[in-house]
């Protein structure tokens, strides 16, 4: 929301807020695929679509090509990565061993506040499995989810890296044709490592988690097949 000045008119947004703002919008419409894999991007329908000057633009671009997100064409451009097989499987690699090593710690310092919030993501995310309609409502109760069980492990950093490549890995998942069989499985699985976490069984719920992120990168790996 833009800040009032002293005449109570409303102030126009900061380059750096503004950079931001788009940041944060462009971040999330390249994971749900809005814009197709390998595609270039206008600089003038980006400036339309989000209604953002050049500068804040070009700052947010940089930002999403250093995340990861785009990458650089000639200094200049920017493009859509291409859907890569072995990167997606690099990426699902270090997802399992990060995300474990995260949710060993986060056995080890939970409490039972935490325990409370994990049972009420789990909760929301239940409700939301029973519209299925509600595709994104879905997606953000779900990363909720995954954001609340390794919360506590202590570590910021370990947990900004799993977020990038939560990131990275969502963009191929969500191009992928669905599988309701598997989706059945993994919707299912997330009790059992709720139920897990309130035992803090550590070594049946790594395992599980494990498992959650190899069924969940099979059908990740659908993307590239049809792409």
């Amino acid at each position: 929301m833009s800040t009032p000045n002293v005449s109570g008119a409303a102030s126009p947004p900061t380059g750096a807020t503004a950079a931001s703002r788009v940041f944060d919008a462009l971040k999330q419409d390249l994971i749900r695929g809005r814009f197709a894999a390998g595609e270039k991007l206008a600089i003038g329908s980006l400036k339309t679509r989000y209604q953002v000057g050049l500068s804040p633009l070009r700052e947010a671009l940089n930002r999403l090509a250093a995340y990861g997100l785009l990458e650089q064409v000639n200094q200049r451009g920017f493009r859509v990565p291409p859907l890569r097989l072995d990167e997606l499987d690099d990426i699902a690699d270090l997802r399992s061993q990060l995300e474990c090593m995260a949710l060993t710690q986060a056995f080890q310092n939970g409490d039972a506040e935490w325990e409370s919030l994990l049972l009420a993501a789990h909760h929301r995310l239940r409700r939301a499995d029973e519209r299925p309609q509600e595709v994104e409502e879905w997606e953000q109760a779900h990363l909720r989810f995954h954001r609340t069980l390794l919360a506590p492990c202590g570590s910021p950093w370990l947990l900004r890296f799993i977020e990038q490549l939560h990131d990275q890995f969502d963009r191929y998942r969500r191009l992928a044709p669905p599988n309701p069989e598997v989706r059945e499985v993994l919707d299912r699985q997330h009790g059992e490592l709720v139920q897990l976490a309130m035992e803090r069984r550590i070594e049946q719920a790594r395992a599980l988690l494990d498992e959650h992120i190899g069924l969940s990168h099979g059908v990740a790996r659908g993307a590239c097949s049809a792409s």
